[in-house]
């Protein structure tokens, strides 16, 4: 074992793990379990709510699988990953205000809270809750995937052994420490982000000589690397235009953003975090894909793309500066872990516990279930991840698309379209979410765009009629 590389990423976890049990100390007299437990009590100042946005969103592939696919198609994904620079402006700019001022009108701690609230419907509830349990599962088999990878790669234990040793190191902090320990960690892993990506992009330009020379190589080996259609030609102007509606407008109806637009301070926090996100995800994911652009002259023939990134920065730094490197990848896989077992518990346990099981249940009961749950389900996605995909990106997306699809338009126009009902709800998260399972098996890229986009049009259309339709043979009767 590399112990120079290994020891800085210890340190870095239990540096995460003392956040995660100093965090735990606010939950213990609290008499609100659940909105301390999974909305951090709705305090957050505008610097964490940019970094814990910017964590979460950026993950294992952002930082894995994001450079692996940049080493395999060239500039021209990073042209298309740079749709991201926009995410956390546009999500705080369309739900901003109005979705904070509603969810605490509401008393919302989940979102699937806000669309109970809004359309008052069993049934939108209990599919929504099915919709995250389902597609999270896939995002957080995803990032567990990306971890154990990541540990593999630098110890050279097997793949199970690194699986399980991610796996506690996350579940200890989140299961004892819920939303607070989730926003402190992820705003340590968000500045240990940024410096992880300018060190190691800067190591990656002097290895390869230059821009200029990395650029030439790439061009020798193939012209269509430096171009924006990829390796293959297969980026097509509409493929990288759709693209933008998954991680750019589609991201306004992923759960775990969402409930960050609920979980602000003030106005002035927002604000903050708007200009704060935006500079430090469009710096984060330029750096990381150009990263995995540039490693390929110097670290040609590598067949599998999710071992780039650890294979670069051991490659070009020295053993000790790419541990420490090495918790950027780890900050944001564990960041987006952290996350999404917090919503999947919130959606067990709130969503569908509380609002229809046992609405009465004490704060100590609720307690007792929430950490039973939340430890229950990170055992079943340690299951999952034991047989991983080639490039744990494609895993990732997919769970992405799945949740764009169902709740994108219920919450969108649920907050600025006062006609919309249960029953447009309802049928665009039905249309939504089964034309995406369609699209993806059968008819994936369809016309040449990315599969995401007739599903969310499909969705958009049958919230409009499904509410139209039922508001006029109610008149009608």
């Amino acid at each position: 074992m590399n112990w120079a590389v290994i020891l800085p990423l210890l340190l870095f976890l239990i540096a995460i793990f003392i956040i995660g049990l100093w965090s735990s100390k606010s939950l213990k007299n609290t008499n609100s379990f659940l909105q301390d437990y999974f909305l951090g009590g709705r305090q957050l100042g505008g610097f964490i709510l940019a970094m814990t946005m910017t964590a979460t969103y950026g993950s294992a592939s952002s930082f894995i699988g994001g450079p692996g696919a940049a080493y395999t198609q060239g500039l021209g994904w990073v042209l298309l990953s740079m749709a991201q620079l926009a995410t956390g402006y546009f999500v705080l700019m369309i739900l901003g205000k109005k979705f904070a001022i509603m969810t605490r009108k509401y008393k919302a701690i989940t979102l699937v809270d806000y669309l109970k609230e809004r359309y008052q419907s069993k049934w939108v509830v209990i599919l929504a809750a099915i919709s995250i349990i389902v597609f999270l599962f896939s995002a957080m088999a995803a990032q567990w995937v990306g971890g154990a990878i990541l540990i593999e790669s630098l110890t050279g234990l097997s793949y199970t052994s690194s699986l399980f040793i991610f796996a506690l190191s996350v579940m200890v902090y989140v299961i004892i420490g819920g939303f607070r320990a989730v926003a402190l960690t992820d705003t340590v892993q968000g500045i240990v982000m940024f410096i992880g990506t300018f060190i190691l992009l800067i190591a990656t330009i002097i290895a390869g000589g230059g821009i200029s020379n990395i650029i030439s190589d790439l061009a020798t080996e193939n012209p269509n690397l430096i171009t924006p259609y990829g390796f293959d030609g297969g980026l097509t102007p509409l493929y990288v235009s759709s693209f933008w509606i998954l991680v750019g407008v589609g991201v306004v109806g992923l759960p775990q953003i969402t409930i960050r637009a609920m979980s602000y301070k003030n106005a002035r926090a927002m604000h903050r975090a708007i200009i704060v996100g935006t500079i430090v995800v469009g710096f984060i994911m330029l750096g990381m894909h150009l990263i995995g652009v540039f490693a390929r002259p110097i670290l040609p023939g590598i067949e599998k793309g999710d071992t780039v990134m650890p294979l670069l920065a051991m490659e070009v730094l020295p053993a000790w500066v790419a541990g420490l490197v090495l918790a950027a990848p780890m900050a944001a896989i564990m960041s987006t872990v952290d996350s999404l077992l917090l919503l999947v518990s919130s959606a067990v346990v709130k969503d569908v516990y509380v609002n229809y099981i046992k609405p009465d249940a004490s704060n100590q009961l609720v307690k007792k279930i929430s950490l039973t749950v939340t430890t229950v389900i990170g055992i079943l996605v340690f299951l999952m991840a034991l047989s991983p995909p080639d490039l744990i990106i494609w895993l990732n997306l997919f769970a992405f698309g799945g949740l764009e699809a169902a709740f994108i338009w219920p919450v969108v126009l649920g907050l600025y379209w006062k006609t919309g009902n249960k029953y447009g709800a309802l049928s665009s998260m039905m249309v939504g979410v089964g034309s995406y399972i369609f699209f993806h098996i059968r008819l994936p890229n369809a016309f040449g765009m990315h599969t995401i986009t007739l599903p969310i049009i499909l969705s958009f259309i049958a919230f409009i009629i499904g509410s139209l339709l039922t508001k006029r043979f109610k008149r009608s009767y």
